[in-house]
């Protein structure tokens, strides 16, 4: 079985992942299963950056195939913002709660009709010899004024999909997955994923 190298310790981003390759022959690791993994430092301007710098160092480390998704939060009324910010957006890295208050209070005298966002994701796969291929995916919607839900993680439980009614977070991880730009990009990923491991038989 071919061993995929997941590049985050986001243990909701691996088991969605985890879903998606689910009947794919691949087995899917992530950095909590390696002696010492080197610190990424993210300091990309695009979330392709980001993904790119993350898989190929991973690569290069660990001598396997890897997988990182640079991914974050589009809104229109802050000019892009949080983008590339989203997982230290209120300054501590991966505190949702304070990421999720800080969005409130900077979008609080913000009409509802001028909430539109995104969800952006970049999936970067790379080889252990520098070579690498990108995916995107994204999704659109509108920016509540208070958390739903209580599944997902990051701006899930703020963040309405229009399609369905519901928050990110209210949505079951099938739904989510097929809808989100995680979800998305990994598609895009999955025959070149395939391909490889047939290839390993």
């Amino acid at each position: 079985m071919m061993k995929l190298l997941v590049a985050t310790g986001n243990q909701g981003k691996l088991k969605e992942i985890r879903h998606l390759l689910n009947d794919s022959g691949i087995e899917v690791v992530g950095l909590d299963q390696l002696d010492n993994p080197p610190e990424v430092v993210e300091d990309g301007v695009t979330f392709e950056e980001n993904a790119r710098k993350k898989a190929l160092q991973m690569a290069v480390f660990s001598d396997c195939v890897t997988l990182a998704d640079d991914s974050g939060l589009v809104v229109d009324a802050l000019d892009g913002a949080p983008g590339v910010h989203s997982a230290r957006y209120a300054g501590e890295q991966g505190n949702d709660a304070a990421n999720n208050a800080k969005l409130l209070t900077d979008l609080a005298d913000v009409a509802d009709e001028r909430r539109q966002a995104a969800f952006h994701c970049v999936i970067a796969l790379a080889w252990p010899d520098g070579r690498c291929e990108t995916f995107f995916g994204q999704v659109a919607g509108l920016i509540m004024r208070g958390e739903r839900g209580d599944g997902g993680f990051g701006y899930d439980p703020l963040f309405m999909v229009p399609e369905y009614g519901k928050a990110m977070a209210e949505l079951s991880l099938e739904i989510k997955n097929r809808i989100s730009h995680r979800g998305t990009a990994l598609r895009k990923a999955i025959p070149v994923l395939q391909g490889l491991a047939q290839q390993a038989g």
